[in-house]
């Protein structure tokens, strides 16, 4: 992932903040004391400012040392490895002792957000291929006050794990996920293949090694009680590894707001030895190469601190909707085709999208298993999107409820035109498809390597939350940890 080259040009994560939301923090351990931030750290279970994890026979609460210390893992005296940002501040956020609640998300993803830079998380909803959530009201709201206001104004930046459900889940179905806020990582191995754990899943931006098969090396790391383990894993290891990368481009550049970091993300990672054997590799229409198992590509350093170093603000957001509230029938063992023409939102106007970033999908259905629907979109320039496929093991009847679905495959492309979405049912009883919405995000005008600035930032995004978030069907008491 050339981060060594990242090194050799300078940039070791200096001044950046990262803070890690997870079971807790050994401060004291020697390869993080030197780089520990108490200013970035609290213990929201026990409500008290020291996050060090509650010691157990099996050391389970081993997770939250070991992403810190991927990131942040010192060079003087190590006894482990260096870290991938040695030189970043660290900070740790328990959370996962216990329920995680609404507003207990809501205070980690909020905690101290004009100081913390960068916010990552290796835990979500159950990876069971069943369940569908995301974060609740407050969290929810706490997410797009730190995007939109955090860092005095730059805005906080959230780096997440994909999810380990494998082929029976799909990280479509984690609310979190599906939020244009985040920056959802997941996983190869080192042989450049896909690991058993990984989910296929059109919102995940990008891809850093981790762990693979018996035999393959697993992630080095800090772990519980002044030790080092050669055996952190899962997407659980690809999201810290991703959040240190994203502390070297802030060094470079301290003034990357959260969509200048997914733009340059999106232009310098690359497929390189990524081997896709499902639904493979797609160029669209702008030119980037793009894959449901591992989003753009492995992520590069060296190339993203060069970019990051000469990067101007992005455009203004822009932000353009179709509601569709009728209702269809979906066949047994069918499937329909919907169109919805799109010009644009009218050019010129605050609502102008002409070149994609995000695009979603809010979706309503009833069917007498959850787990039989099958989504494809396809944009006007004929870029395939599997937003989401079948899952075995979905038995609900309850259906989805305005469920926001999310894809990034279709960056940089134009958004006029024709839109397609395929409906599948895959089960024998007929179901029903109760309305859907096509939310568009972008841009008025094209984002290059050295994009002219366009005025104040405007959060159409956020306005957009705050008047749909209540109909979301999100529920946050029952996320847990993804330890492995």
């Amino acid at each position: 992932m050339k981060v060594q080259e990242a090194w050799d040009a300078g940039y070791t994560g200096k001044n950046v903040v990262v803070t890690i939301a997870d079971d807790g923090l050994e401060i004291d351990h020697s390869d993080l004391i030197g780089n520990y931030d108490q200013e970035a750290s609290t213990d929201l279970n026990d409500r008290d400012s020291n996050p060090y994890p509650r010691s157990t026979p099996d050391d389970f609460n081993s997770h939250g040392t070991r992403c810190a210390g991927v990131i942040a893992m010192m060079t003087n005296k190590s006894i482990c490895v260096w870290g991938i940002a040695y030189n970043s501040r660290i900070g740790g956020i328990r959370i996962l002792y216990g329920r995680v609640t609404d507003a207990l998300e809501a205070s980690a993803l909020s905690f101290r957000s004009q100081y913390v830079d960068v916010y990552s998380s290796s835990w979500g909803p159950n990876a069971d291929g069943k369940t569908v959530e995301g974060p609740g009201r407050l969290a929810t709201l706490a997410l797009h006050d730190s995007a939109s206001k955090g860092r005095s104004e730059k805005r906080s930046i959230y780096v997440l794990a994909a999810g380990n459900g494998g082929d029976f889940d799909n990280c479509n179905y984690d609310g979190s996920q599906t939020n244009i806020y985040t920056v959802s990582i997941t996983s190869a191995t080192e042989k450049g293949t896909k690991p058993f754990y990984t989910e296929s899943c059109a919102s995940a931006l990008a891809t850093t090694y981790s762990s693979g098969d018996a035999g393959e090396r697993q992630i080095c790391s800090t772990d519980e009680h002044q030790k080092c383990t050669k055996h952190h894993t899962g997407t659980s290891a690809s999201a810290p590894l991703a959040a240190g990368i994203i502390a070297l481009a802030l060094e470079a550049n301290p003034d990357l707001t959260w969509r200048d970091v997914q733009h340059i993300i999106v232009r310098t990672s690359k497929r390189y030895n990524l081997q896709d054997n499902d639904i493979g590799w797609t160029t669209n229409a702008a030119g980037y190469e793009v894959s449901h198992l591992y989003g753009f590509g492995l992520m590069d350093a060296e190339h993203m601190v060069r970019i990051a170093k000469k990067w101007i603000t992005s455009p203004d957001q822009r932000i353009c909707e179709y509601q569709n509230n009728r209702t269809w029938v979906i066949p047994g063992a069918n499937k329909i085709i919907l169109s919805q023409q799109v010009d644009g939102c009218v050019s010129g106007d605050q609502f102008s999208v002409n070149y994609l970033e995000h695009v979603q999908i809010v979706v309503s259905t009833k069917l007498s298993k959850r787990g039989d629907l099958s989504l494809v979109l396809i944009s006007p320039s004929s870029t395939r999107s599997v937003i989401v496929s079948t899952r075995e093991l979905d038995t609900s009847k309850s259906g989805l409820d305005k469920w926001p679905f999310m894809t990034t495959h279709f960056w940089g492309e134009k958004s006029q035109g024709m839109w397609s979405l395929e409906i599948e049912n895959k089960g024998n009883v007929s179901g029903n498809l109760l309305g859907w919405d096509l939310v568009l995000y972008g841009t008025e005008t094209q984002v290059n390597s050295e994009p002219v600035r366009l005025g104040n930032y405007s959060d159409l995004y956020g306005e957009y939350i705050l008047n749909n978030v209540s109909s979301l069907h999100y529920n946050s008491v029952n996320r847990i940890s993804e330890i492995d």
